[in-house]
């Protein structure tokens, strides 16, 4: 395949920075070409692009963390919902002042009460948020008074300020505690969230849009854009459609196959920054239909490892991405300064592969070349998410590549919704997913560690544990030197990497596609979007949609 050329293309790198002036005056729209619904808005429990994107934009934190995605100590982060905060003389407390101006987006004052209330939520078994495994350093939080925050800690760690502010958006108490958390993915409240950042929610058209507002009494100013929307498409030819022929003004999804196209659009430009998104094929190694039994064939680490090395990742990334991406490490991101770009994989080998699967009794004995073993087939099904262009054709590459290696491999194509519940319920043989990761490496506790297995909303949808794994990782996160946590990570991926529980796919570069009229300012590497409020469109650059004030029920906050 033929290098991807991006000559006669704008191309900005980066993770900040600005182009033009800052704006004089607020105001204008962003339309946003996104692939399918959101799941629900509450940040603890959506597992979806888009509604990441939403409740991070409607919601605030107790301060931010900076460009450098530092997270040993406070150092980069910046105020937010908190103005100051004191560390306690043993480092194992934190207190946050909230500042006195926040409100939500009914007018309700912002208080201690919300952020003791939400991280007792985060944490409760009955809610089921993914993120309650990295939580486990913080003891608990107490509110002394209406406008104070203490964070109490079990041990001084390097990342205990990152814990209590990153993993932890604040929701409103006053609106979901007399909600059980057992029924928030159900409330009405999932769909209409209430929260105290520079845009607030205006409406949720299924298959539609999402469209939020600036919050124009916002206590940190209200952001230059008037309102932000998502126009959901179908799927990725038609999101990319809308944004080709000016219909959106953004696109994050660009494949090396629109290039051609974007070098007819003088108005379009691209801009790439480092990412934490990962894709991977997850074999699950329980039983589907009874999580008390391994499952028939994943359970077996040589047949999983066979399966991996009979799997050309290169050449699969090659005809995917073409330059856009680049292959897995493993459960982790080039982008970690504690990521050995060296790490070693299980090979490409399929004569090896072949040979492996007949030392285990798989043999081909059928017409297709299908292998057998005791009269089963080797024959799985790949579940794949129709909404991903490139997860659809990671998939069938697999299934050409496992065919070669005596494997039978159904590939089906499901809608979003059902592609998350079957990984929720874990009713899958093997699955291509991808995490967006979080600024810390950490986070490969939650999606690969054994209590991400065990929780009954853990987000280890394979299952897979390894005492071995955990036990690196979290001496990896105590270790205060980078030295000493790139060592420990290190062991902990070579773990996991050859005892194979997922193919390691790819590691896509984020590629944003939009229209020159927006000016970009801050690109945060682990969330675009996180710096919206800094974003503008000049006065001489507006079109008609831009003027549309917002929906007239929402479009003033209510008085306190």
């Amino acid at each position: 395949m033929a290098t991807l050329k991006l000559a006669g293309l704008l191309l900005v790198v980066g993770c900040v920075g600005t182009e033009g002036p800052p704006p004089k005056t607020s105001g204008g729209t962003l339309v946003i070409s996104a692939v399918g619904d959101p799941d629900l808005l509450i940040p603890a429990l959506t597992s979806s692009l888009q509604g990441l994107q939403v409740t991070d934009l409607v919601h605030d934190r107790l301060a931010d963390i900076g460009d450098s995605l530092n997270i040993v100590g406070d150092r980069g982060f910046m105020p937010r919902l908190s103005d100051n905060w004191t560390w306690g003389r043993d480092s194992l407390s934190i207190a946050f002042h909230i500042d006195e101006r926040a409100r939500w987006h009914d007018g309700r004052p912002v208080g201690s009460d919300d952020v003791r209330f939400t991280f007792a939520s985060f944490r409760d078994s009955t809610l089921g948020a993914s993120v309650s495994s990295l939580l486990t350093n913080i003891d608990s939080v107490t509110a002394p008074d209406s406008t104070t925050a203490v964070f109490w800690f079990r041990s001084r760690a390097p990342q205990q300020f990152y814990d209590a502010v990153y993993l932890t958006p604040i929701m409103p108490a006053h609106i979901w505690r007399d909600i059980p958390p057992s029924a928030w993915r159900q409330s009405p409240a999932a769909r209409a969230p209430i929260g105290s950042g520079r845009f607030r929610f205006v409406r949720w058209t299924p298959r539609g849009s999402v469209e939020l507002a600036a919050d124009t009494m916002n206590y940190h100013g209200a952001p230059n854009l008037t309102r932000v929307i998502w126009s959901l498409a179908p799927d990725p030819t038609t999101a990319a459609t809308r944004f080709f022929s000016g219909e959106a003004d953004l696109f994050e999804g660009l494949r090396p196959d629109h290039m051609a196209t974007l070098k007819n659009l003088p108005n379009v430009r691209i801009a790439q920054t480092r990412g934490l998104v990962y894709s991977f094929a997850q074999f699950n190694l329980r039983d589907p239909a009874n999580r008390a039994r391994p499952h028939s064939l994943f359970g077996d680490r040589e047949l999983r490892r066979a399966l991996t090395m009979a799997v050309d990742r290169n050449s699969i990334v090659r005809s995917v991405y073409d330059s856009l991406a680049l292959p897995a490490l493993g459960p982790t991101v080039r982008m970690y300064s504690t990521t050995d770009p060296n790490l070693p994989q299980i090979p490409f080998d399929l004569a090896r592969a072949r040979q492996v699967l007949d030392s285990l009794g798989w043999r081909a004995q059928t017409a297709d070349g299908t292998r057998e073993r005791n009269g089963r087939p080797l024959q799985f099904t790949l579940s794949v998410p129709g909404s991903s262009a490139a997860r659809v054709r990671m998939a069938v590459l697999i299934q050409e590549q496992l065919r070669q290696a005596g494997a039978k491999v159904d590939v089906e194509q499901v809608d979003f919704p059902v592609f998350l519940d079957r990984m929720r319920k874990r009713t899958f043989d093997v699955v291509i997913g991808a995490w967006q990761a979080q600024a810390s490496p950490g986070s490969v506790r939650q999606s690969w560690g054994s209590s991400g297995s065990r929780a009954r909303d853990g987000s280890n949808y394979g299952s897979y544990e390894s005492p071995l794994f955990d036990t690196y990782v979290d001496s990896a996160l105590a270790a205060f030197d980078i030295p000493s946590r790139r060592s420990l990570f290190t062991k902990a991926y070579q773990v996991i990497i050859q005892d194979a529980p997922a193919i390691w796919l790819a590691e896509p570069i984020p590629t944003l596609g939009y229209h020159s009229r927006l000016q970009l300012a801050a690109r945060r590497p682990d969330a675009w979007w996180a710096r919206l409020g800094e974003w503008w469109i000049p006065d001489d650059k507006r079109i008609p949609r831009d003027n549309a004030p917002p929906a007239a029920d929402t479009a003033a906050r209510k008085a306190p």
